[in-house]
């Protein structure tokens, strides 16, 4: 078992949220519960503490804030990073293993790049399972490379937990951190199709500018 982050540094509305969230499930269903963050005052990295309070997540923060959790229970807390080639955003996952097999969790907006079920033998498996759904509005399929599993216990301190800053360190460590790129040089991708397009344009809150 690793050691979970002491709990004199959470409150016991944290403690009494991080207990119930004890199993991957439980976590992807309740960060379905939380709106996305539109970030309507500005770009932000939250802790998990502040998602928390907030009551709002986007991807990475969701990432984070799963970790947290898995990390409360004893387990490795790690991050995926799905790279794109600069045309959308890049996407961050949190991973767990059940048995042998990988899965992950996903905070995210869109129907696709959803929670990842734990079976897939390895990390390049379960990131090859997002790359057809990661293409632009205009079909275009962006994703190029992905991370070797990011660990967060490299931040020897918890404070990216409870801090009230932004966490403007881990996504900067994340995307310099190795990846490993998955297209064949040379490789001529098709474009999504129209009814792939439609289903990718659906979202699951809306923003009041849309």
């Amino acid at each position: 078992m690793l050691k979970s982050p002491p709990e004199s540094h959470l409150t016991a509305h944290e403690l009494r949220v991080f207990r119930r969230l004890n199993t991957p499930v439980k976590i992807q269903d309740f960060l379905e519960t939380l709106p996305i963050n539109f970030e309507k005052k500005g770009e932000t990295c939250m802790s998990p503490r502040r998602v928390l309070r907030e009551g709002k997540a986007h991807c990475i923060e969701g990432a984070l804030f799963a970790a947290a959790v898995f990390l409360f229970h004893g387990q490795r807390p790690l991050l995926l990073d799905l790279k794109t080639n600069g045309e959308d955003d890049d996407h961050v996952l949190a991973l767990f293993q059940w048995k042998t097999y990988w899965g992950a969790i996903s905070k995210t907006n869109h129907a696709v790049l959803r929670y990842r079920e734990p079976i897939y033998k390895t990390i390049r498996e379960l990131a090859l399972s997002c790359f057809h759904e990661y293409f632009t509005p205009k079909g275009k399929k962006v994703m190029v490379s992905y991370s070797r599993p990011f660990s967060l216990l490299r931040y020897r301190s918890f404070n990216w937990i409870t801090s009230e800053k932004n966490l403007w360190h881990i996504p900067r460590d994340l995307d310099r951190s190795p990846h490993i790129k998955i297209i064949p040089r040379g490789l001529r991708l098709r474009r999504a199709d129209p009814l792939e397009i439609d289903a990718g344009n659906l979202r699951q809150f809306k923003s009041r500018h849309q």
